[in-house]
């Protein structure tokens, strides 16, 4: 049962976040609009698609990517005012102990992370999807790299590797395929280019050389062009990695099985992504226990003081994330405990934070 004060602090603590993430948002919007009006103008996309598809889903992005921040900055904001006007001193002299002031905070913090979930889970993957086929469609192309030395397992026993795999003319150099049948190599084919005919799904080879290994003989055969269909498509030698966001929680899942059976080692970073929608949620409790324990305390300075030390902590985080999710991604750290040691740690600095608080 939510009593008075219980409803009081939910009301400013609610209304100060999204007040908070309005008035970005729409700062936000604004310096788009500004650095992109260049494109805009370019561009063949009707104001209908501009407003619906990219900055609806632009502020959706956006909104919930810093909601963490914003969720920290509203807590030390108005328990600061809390603490100046000594209502704070007032709660705990009047027999108030500090964890019970601390329940309508997870109350709304709880709620704040439910919200985050389903958001991560359900309806940021479609609104990505519709914001990143803009940004292809108008801003930029699909794939953002060119990779070497890839190796793909298309079909059960079927490798297909590449020297070089230019992304942009969907070319692949030096690319060879290998058919293997009961660990026995039984056919190889060889082209110094193949290209990718996206009109009707089939492969252009060039200077070919095909070799089929049996026990009467092997069988060999050149060609300087041959059209064949591969099972083996340019989006499966890599793509932005932003395309793991367009995906549901189930589509990323099955991504990733995909890509490792395909011998694909290259997987952290969707890894990453998909535990950070489940991590970044459930930071919204420790940035409200840190932001609650620094802000309490009534101390000279006030506000600015507080706000300047939550800054400094959040700053940190972000640090510590991108840290973690750097090494997971280039050093071989596990990116489960890449996304959730900065919690962790954290977590026990709001334990430390909570223990010197005013009671």
């Amino acid at each position: 049962m939510l009593r008075t004060l219980d409803r009081y602090i939910i009301r400013k603590f609610l209304g100060t976040f999204f007040f908070m993430i309005v008035l970005i948002m729409m700062v936000a919007v604004v310096f788009d609009i500004s650095e992109k009006t260049g494109d805009f103008a370019e561009m063949t996309a009707t104001t209908e698609e501009i407003v619906k598809d990219y900055y609806l889903n632009f502020i959706v992005y956006y909104g919930n990517l810093f909601s963490g921040l914003f969720i920290f900055i509203a807590v030390l904001l108005f328990t600061s005012r809390l603490a100046h006007r000594s209502e704070v001193v007032a709660m705990l002299s009047s027999g108030v102990s500090f964890p019970r002031l601390l329940w309508p905070y997870f109350v709304a913090a709880t709620f704040l992370a439910a919200l985050s979930l389903v958001i991560n889970h359900k309806v940021l993957p479609a609104a990505n999807k519709v914001r990143l086929a803009f940004e292809e469609k108008y801003i930029r192309a699909t794939f953002f790299v060119e990779d070497t030395n890839l190796h793909r397992e298309i079909a059960p026993g079927s490798i297909a590797y590449c020297e070089h795999y230019g992304a942009k003319e969907k070319t692949l150099y030096d690319f060879g395929l290998e058919q293997w049948k009961d660990n026995e190599l039984v056919r190889t084919l060889h082209a110094d280019r193949a290209v990718y005919d996206s009109l009707n799904g089939s492969w252009h080879l060039s200077d070919w050389s095909m070799r089929v290994l049996g026990a009467d003989g092997d069988h060999l055969s050149r060609g300087v062009k041959k059209d064949t269909v591969i099972a083996l498509k340019p989006s499966d030698m890599g793509q932005r990695w932003e395309t793991a966001m367009a995906m549901s929680t189930s589509e990323l899942d099955d991504y990733i099985v995909a890509k490792r059976a395909q011998g694909d080692g290259k997987v952290a970073s969707y890894l990453i992504e998909r535990h950070q929608r489940t991590s970044y949620p459930f930071a919204v409790y420790v940035f409200t226990l840190i932001g609650v324990g620094i802000a309490s305390r009534k101390v000279r300075g006030g506000t600015g003081l507080h706000l300047a030390a939550g800054v400094a902590l959040a700053l940190l985080y972000i640090f510590a994330m991108k840290l973690t999710t750097v090494a997971a991604t280039n050093a071989g750290l596990d990116p489960f405990i890449a996304v959730w040691a900065p919690n962790v740690l954290f977590a026990v600095v709001g334990i430390l934070i909570y223990r010197n608080a005013p009671k």
